[in-house]
């Protein structure tokens, strides 16, 4: 296993511009293969999807081909891949989409850990139909969510759960199994916010028990867009709002209008560098990724440790994510100081590390960080030694000057 860091770097044009990117959880950087194939797509020709013209054709490879790239990412079907514009634009769809299954009584459970594009659409979807919202919480003080966080919360009349396989405030990775057991004991379905997780660690649908995985290409080196990957016989169990002529087909029946189908190529050719970044893999696309994330997981908590160990020997810094199983994402605030101000002096050494609660509101909230959170650090493919170098030693800076 070898992630290769310099090969890495060396196709992400973005850092040519000579700035330490510790933001890839709000949007990773993009390699040129991925630039180089939305540009393909465009420069066609192109047209809608149909096997008569050659602008027909390339959409439907488009198509296609992003929906076998996203079912070896996340071991899935193809068929079971859904693309949106983004994940919380999907959650909204699925949401109403499952809520016409809910009666008046019946529960959902959401947990106080996750991002609020997996909180607000079933707190909604509940409230139009007459359902009950319970909430699950967390340990600030691990920021461990359990099973047991879970279990306490499921009743008879539970009829799904929204749970993150990670967080992205404080990075915390949840038993989603042990979870999914628990809810499907129950009756219930699970939805899994994976938009954070999929960036850090090998995904498998039917091993996480998820009934729904949501995510977002661009946070791991792809486009502005969003996907959900479910099983293709529970999806045509719904039925969706649609526009009379267009498909009732699983997946197209969940995807309002023309898709964009060049940033389908980019997502495809974004799992394409994914299955490439440790030049050792070989077989499958799947086993490649397979090979090639276990590289990056040991690469990115090589790097995860140091910044720890080193963030421990600085005055004032208090480091929030401290569960067991977590991504390389650390959210830190400073005794006495703004992690606003932290932000801008990073950013005058041209270290991107940003200050916020970052739609994690009750993550935040329960930390007792209020709305205002902190100081984000979170590590991608193409983070290295020498970029947490220039972190560390911003951070000292910060700390010497005067408030």
């Amino acid at each position: 296993m070898a992630h290769d860091i310099v090969g890495v770097r060396a196709q992400f044009p973005a850092l040519k511009s000579g700035w330490a990117q510790f933001d890839g959880p709000g949007g990773s950087q993009t390699p040129q293969p991925v630039i180089d194939a939305v540009a393909e797509a465009l420069a066609g020709p192109l047209s809608n999807r149909g096997t008569v013209t050659l602008g027909e054709r390339n959409a439907e490879a488009c198509v296609g081909a992003a929906r076998e790239a996203m079912a070896d990412l996340l071991g899935a079907e193809p068929s079971g891949i859904v693309f949106g514009r983004s994940a919380t634009q999907l959650t909204y769809d699925f949401s109403r989409a499952l809520a016409r299954t809910w009666s008046p009584g019946d529960e959902v459970v959401v947990t106080r850990l996750d991002h609020d594009a997996n909180i607000r659409p079933w707190v909604r979807a509940a409230e139009a139909v007459g359902a009950v919202v319970r909430w699950a919480d967390f340990d600030p003080a691990t920021g461990e969510l359990t099973p047991e966080h879970i279990e306490a919360q499921l009743s008879d009349r539970t009829r799904l759960v929204a749970v993150t396989a990670a967080s992205n405030l404080i990075g915390t990775r949840p038993d989603v199994p042990a979870i999914a057991a628990l809810a499907h004991e129950r009756g219930a379905l699970l939805y899994v916010d994976g938009v954070h997780h999929t960036a850090h660690a090998v995904v498998d649908l039917a091993g996480l028990g998820a009934d729904f995985f949501a995510c977002s290409p661009y946070k791991f080196l792809g486009p502005h867009l969003g996907v959900v990957a479910s099983r293709p016989d529970l999806l045509a169990t719904l039925r969706p709002d649609k526009l009379l002529p267009s498909p009732d087909t699983v997946p197209e029946r969940f995807e309002l209008g023309t898709l964009p189908y060049e940033l389908l190529a980019g997502t495809r050719a974004a799992v394409d560098f994914l299955a490439g970044m440790d030049p050792r893999a070989r077989g499958s696309r799947r086993e490649r990724l397979v090979a090639s994330l276990g590289s990056l997981e040991h690469h990115e908590d090589a790097l995860r440790r140091r910044v720890e160990e080193e963030l421990a020997r600085l005055p004032g810094i208090t480091v929030h994510s401290r569960a067991a199983e977590r991504t390389p994402t650390l959210l830190l605030t400073i005794e006495g100081r703004s992690t606003v101000d932290a932000h801008r002096h990073l950013a005058e050494r041209a270290v991107a590390a940003p200050s916020g609660a970052f739609y994690a509101l009750e993550a935040s909230r329960r930390l007792g960080l209020g709305d205002t959170g902190g100081l984000r650090v979170g590590l991608a493919p193409y983070t290295d030694e020498e970029d947490v170098d220039r972190l560390l030693e911003g951070l000292a800076d910060f700390l010497r000057t005067a408030p």
